[in-house]
């Protein structure tokens, strides 16, 4: 009896600190993710601090609050909690459809409008690629990164040359068959 209470015990404290190693890799992955979102939308968003209330909000399913001098919105998304990945997919749809419209550097109302249109869509079980079809998009193009595109074009451009065939040399005509 002794002898298994003091096993369970040394188990218990060896696994510990992988569990507290395991958690700590996971919270690092998180942040990175999230630091990378905030990087890559900051632009839309008009800056660092809203862009990280948009992907921080989106995430973990609160309030997004964006302003922008004088303007200022919130909003709730529809949705609840995303994963980072959804939450790439939704600001790309919305990034793209602003573009669409012509708009470079949206207003937090112009933004707030687009997101929510999409997410609405997301909320009542439409996926990812119904909605950017809907809009006129192909989820692929929308999502791809811009270092992949960069990457294809470089390698297009190192890529040499194929050289040309020669030509082939023309064929004889038949002879006629003669008439019996």
């Amino acid at each position: 009896m002794f002898r298994t209470a003091l096993l369970l015990t040394a188990s218990a404290l060896l696994a510990l600190p992988l569990a507290l190693w395991a958690q700590a890799e996971s919270a690092g992955k998180t942040t990175e993710s999230a630091d990378r979102l905030i990087q890559k939308y900051a632009l839309l968003a008009g800056s660092e601090d809203n862009a990280k209330s948009l992907v921080t909000g989106l995430r973990d399913g609160t309030e997004v609050k964006l302003s922008s001098g004088t303007t200022s919105t919130s909003f709730t998304s529809p949705t609840g909690k995303m994963g980072f990945g959804n939450v790439n997919i939704a600001l790309s749809l919305a990034e793209a459809s602003l573009k669409q419209q012509g708009i470079t550097s949206p207003t937090p109302q112009q933004l707030q409008s687009s997101l929510t249109g999409i997410l609405d869509q997301r909320a009542s079980g439409k996926g990812w690629g119904q909605i950017a079809n809907s809009m006129g998009f192909k989820l692929g193009e929308v999502v791809r990164s811009e270092k992949a595109e960069q990457r294809a074009e470089n390698a297009r451009a190192e890529r040499p040359e194929r050289p040309l065939r020669p030509e082939k040399p023309e064929r004889p005509e038949k002879p006629e068959r003669p008439v019996r």
